[in-house]
């Protein structure tokens, strides 16, 4: 690998996240290709002599998770911390509440940050000298209905009552960055050797790009976080994010602070076929990011599409797709019988069989909706097209209202 395995004064973090435990694909269970990935980061944290794992957040799939997948993940944290370090924290799928549970009797190989009262309290990386390598500022998934209480400032309204944030993520997480910088920058202002710090988060920042399999966020629909509410002068060096499926990087090059999403390990939709899954491994220094490495997870199967009349999918043309998860879409103009049966016996791991005429393809290509897009958009577009008119803004209040209420209900499961 480019980056070397020991250089004095650096640390050597591995970023990953949305590991999404006991998440099924198209009812195929992914248990055992977790399985696969969690003894591959055991491997590379062993083999890169990794000084700490960073896990942003969705854990697990579910507030409530199978148990096979608390099983799994326990015996993960078991074999991680006896080579090094682990901090983790809830996404908007985990339950902070279960998985911070005996966060407090947790030694120093094993970290678990869930509560907004840390927020301003870093994790102290030592290095091999034993000094501080860096410090790591832990934000769980940030809810603005749940949060703002927790994070009003000390400033008072006219009724003497502590002003909360706005309802958003971008003024829940500006909060939350307040009182990060309340604790670094009296460190930075010492004098003494400058110590990287590094910022553990689970957010949609502005400029990532969506998959179909992210749970909807948005708060007075808008889910999103300005890079800048990271940016000078938090003197952050990394933001290690989550909730975003696909590796990138954001944020405003010489702006910003380092950003990357380390996506998540296994892919959980189709939109999610043409990711290059991998963990981060960073190298940071007293002055910083000194490099970062994308470290490629085993691929568990291809997942992809294939299209084509019923005849041209039982050919040959689609001989290197046999052992694939695949979605088939039959074209021919009048479904053709057994289909599913047919298709099945010639793509054995097939996942979606859908008959798509090629006439109707031609007709209505450009108006698929995906998860991606916003509720509110999609139900103003359907009221358009099934009433003839534009709806108004009293009845589009109605639709957000009754979907942020469902969102919520889910968020407390």
């Amino acid at each position: 690998m480019s980056v070397p395995a020991v250089s004095f004064g650096v640390m050597r973090i591995l970023h990953t996240s949305d590991w999404h435990l006991g998440r099924t694909l198209h009812g195929v269970d992914l248990q055992e290709h977790h399985a696969t990935f969690l003894d591959h980061l055991v491997e590379l944290v062993r083999a890169e002599k990794v000084d700490a794992v960073l896990v942003a957040g969705d854990v697990y799939d579910r507030a409530v998770p199978p148990v096979a997948s608390v099983e799994l993940l326990s015996d993960a944290l078991t074999r991680l911390t006896e080579t090094t370090r682990v901090v983790l924290t809830p996404g908007n799928h985990d339950s902070a509440t279960r998985l911070g549970f005996g966060a407090g009797l947790f030694r120093d190989r094993l970290v678990v940050r869930s509560a907004v009262a840390d927020l301003g309290r870093p994790v102290a990386l030592p290095d091999v000298d034993g000094a501080t390598g860096a410090l790591v500022y832990a934000l769980p998934y940030l809810d603005p209905d749940m949060t703002r209480e927790a994070l009003a400032g000390p400033e008072r309204d006219e009724h003497g009552r502590q002003v909360r944030p706005a309802r958003s993520h971008e003024a829940v997480t500006a909060a939350a960055l307040r009182r990060v910088r309340a604790d670094l920058d009296p460190r930075r202002a010492g004098g003494g050797a400058r110590v990287p710090a590094v910022l553990l988060a689970h957010t949609f920042v502005t400029g990532g790009d969506a998959s179909e399999s992210e749970r909807d966020i948005r708060v007075g629909g808008v889910d999103q976080v300005p890079s800048g509410v990271f940016g000078d002068p938090s003197g952050l060096d990394y933001v290690a994010l989550g909730h975003l499926h696909g590796p990138q990087r954001v944020g405003r090059d010489g702006v910003d602070p380092v950003m990357r999403y380390a996506g998540s390990p296994l892919a959980f939709s189709f939109s999610e076929a043409r990711h290059h899954k991998s963990t981060a491994l960073v190298e940071l220094g007293p002055d910083g990011v000194r490099g970062t490495e994308l470290v490629p997870t085993p691929v568990a199967r291809r997942l992809g599409d294939v299209t084509g009349t019923l005849e041209q999918l039982l050919g040959r043309t689609f001989d290197d797709r046999t052992d694939d998860w695949l979605r088939v879409t039959v074209t021919d103009d009048v479904r053709p019988e057994q289909m599913w049966a047919r298709v099945a016996a010639r793509f054995p791991h097939a996942l979606v069989v859908q008959h798509v005429p090629a006439t109707l393809r031609e007709r209505a290509g450009a108006v698929a909706v995906t998860a991606a897009q916003d509720p509110l958009e999609v139900a103003a577009q359907f009221l358009l097209a099934a009433g003839g008119r534009p709806a108004e803004q009293a009845e589009l209040a109605v639709v957000r209202e009754a979907y942020e209420r469902v969102l919520a209900t889910e968020r407390s499961a």
